[in-house]
């Protein structure tokens, strides 16, 4: 491997999505020392955004945000000599690119701007009707390249989340997938990427004991990488939020499944991470072992799926039941009349109501209706006249939390794999020069691993009654039409009881709603966790709107707050 510098890489990140806290861009680069600062800005729902945008103006498809925020950025980044890696590139990044440069112009900042493409594979065609986007996901060798030119700036495309630090990582250390031990260096980088990309999710945020923890206003996080692949998680001092073993167990969890994470740089194996405090706010990450990545690239693609429409009926006082089977049925009765009906229809009453309750919004439930289909028509003016013409002849009370519209296209995301040497993943250089990238020389079909051995069960004792919460952490998210569902403890005790008490058979038991679909665990000793994949919960993605929590982001809340018999030790 090639002499590592003395000091490690100290990367930031200000943006875990298009979205994200305007004003982290300037807190993180006047908080403290960084060596690169990196933005996530895409997910699979803003792959349908940026789609769309780009229907309506070819020379769109970026994250506008991301160009406000350099307006101060780029001259603090370049007085202190920080290198800014972000996908906000999109569809566009060459667009990106020529506005970051004329940006620098304006504001008399001389920077070198690079970006990274290749990830566009609809030109290819051949992936069905009516797809609007279709890209690869790149590993990180595009930005080392960029970088080892003298790029200030790289914006990219659709690269892995984790490549936006094992790019700035292998620039850095000069690693090159080319022995075992730069497999293992890649993959630690890739897991303390991991632990990034989601920005104040590493830092206390979205975090299921933040009881204890002041999570108003969460710094962003920063991974201190090592020539070895290890890294220490930490953030700027003064910033809120905490960096402790949960909130970073947490964030290693989220929207992964087995214990080969697989990337086009490397497959990190999670099974082998090892967490360790390292001093307050300090979370040293070590161990990791790397495989060479699979030969093939995941691919995304999204297509406009239909048309949506929603009413929400409020049902307030008593004969909650009775109201909501009344406009049920008139609502239905109507939409049968015609002959446009939507060809999906959905129905939830929630009881959010309260008994002898002192305001009406407490004794009020909420009745929805959810409609999907080809026809905008059958969705649109069908359902608002089914649902507004009953205001004056349905229940007591009859009102909705706001007029229905003439429904809205949804969006579908499918997830497709790619020879990764037939995609063409091009470094373009600060001075126009076009790099092109090799796919991995060194492959390996990826395959589950065994299921690693349990502890021994806790010894029989009294139990009690109790939310699930109480002992257990867990995060929750989505993957296309998956979600997945970490849950850990923080104990040796607890993790003997956990592994044998959360089966996947409890786990249907506690969350019904996946007793009908295919759930595979994971299980994850280091970590104490537990690693639960629900497929198909999501539909066909969150831009399908198929459920009430679209991204999964509350499932693993809910299980938290499922009763099981916890052994009274544990609490």
């Amino acid at each position: 491997m090639t002499p590592a510098p003395r000091r490690p890489l100290r990367i930031g990140n200000a943006s875990g999505f298009y979205g994200d806290r305007f004003d982290a861009v300037r807190e993180m680069l006047t908080g403290g020392e960084l060596d690169v600062l990196t933005g996530d800005y895409l997910a699979e729902l803003t792959m349908l955004i940026l789609g769309r945008d780009r229907l309506k103006d070819p020379t769109r498809g970026y994250a506008k945000t991301f160009l406000r925020q350099l307006e101060d950025g780029l001259g603090l980044a370049r007085e202190r000599g920080v290198k800014i890696v972000a996908n906000a590139g999109g569809l566009n990044p060459a667009g990106l690119a020529d506005a970051v440069r004329e940006l620098a112009d304006r504001v008399g900042v001389p920077v070198s701007v690079a970006q990274v493409e290749g990830d566009d594979l609809l030109a290819r065609g051949g992936w069905g009707e009516g797809v609007l986007t279709a890209n690869a996901y790149l590993g990180g060798g595009g930005i080392a390249a960029c970088l080892d030119a003298g790029a200030d700036v790289v914006v990219t495309g659709r690269v892995t989340d984790a490549a936006l630090v094992t790019g700035p990582a292998a620039h850095w250390f000069g690693w090159g997938a080319r022995s075992a031990e730069d497999l293992d260096a890649l993959a630690g980088a890739v897991v303390a990427g991991h632990v990034l990309e989601c920005g104040t999710q590493a830092t206390g945020g979205n975090y299921s004991f933040f009881g204890g923890l002041d999570v108003r206003r969460p710094g962003f996080p920063v991974a201190e990488i090592h020539s070895d692949g290890s890294s220490v998680i930490t953030k700027h001092e003064g910033t809120g939020g905490a960096v402790d073993l949960g909130t970073v167990t947490a964030q290693l969890l989220y929207e992964t499944g087995g214990a080969r994470y697989a990337g086009p740089d490397v497959t990190a194996r999670l099974d082998t991470v090892r967490l360790a405090q390292d001093g307050p706010d300090r979370v040293r990450i070590s161990g990791v072992r790397g495989e060479a990545p699979p030969p093939t690239l995941k691919a995304g693609l999204t297509r406009i799926g239909g048309w949506r429409n929603e009413v929400v009926f409020v049902l307030t006082g008593l004969d909650i039941d009775a109201k909501a089977a009344l406009v049920r049925g008139q609502v239905e009765d109507a939409l049968a009349a015609t002959e446009r009906r939507p060809a999906q229809v959905r129905w939830e009453l929630s009881r959010t109501d309260h008994a002898d309750a002192p305001t009406e919004e407490r004794a009020s439930a909420l009745l929805r209706l959810v409609v999907r289909g080809s026809d905008p028509e059958a969705v649109g003016r069908v359902v608002s006249g089914a649902a507004i013409e009953l205001a004056l002849g349905s229940y007591p009370g009859f009102h909705v939390t706001a007029p229905p519209g003439k429904g809205t296209p949804y969006g579908v995301f499918e997830a497709a794999a790619v020879d990764a040497a037939g995609v063409e993943h091009v470094a373009v250089l600060p001075d126009g020069a076009r790099v092109r990238v090799p796919a991995a020389a060194l492959t390996r079909v990826l395959e589950p691993v065994d299921a690693p051995p349990l502890p021994p069960p806790p010894a029989p004792g009294p139990t009690r009654w109790a939310p699930l919460g109480l002992v257990a952490g867990a995060r929750s998210g989505d993957k296309g039409g998956d979600a997945n569902v970490g849950v850990w403890v923080r104990s040796e005790e607890a993790w003997r009881w956990l592994a044998h008490e959360l089966t996947v058979k409890r786990f249907g038991e506690l969350l019904p709603e996946t007793q009908k679909l295919t759930v595979t665990r994971h299980v994850l000793p280091n970590l104490w966790a537990l690693n639960f994949v629900v497929e198909g919960l999501l539909g066909e993605g969150v831009a399908a709107q198929a459920r009430f929590d679209p991204q999964a982001k509350g499932v693993g809340e809910w299980l938290r707050s499922r009763h099981v018999e916890i052994p009274e030790g544990l609490l």
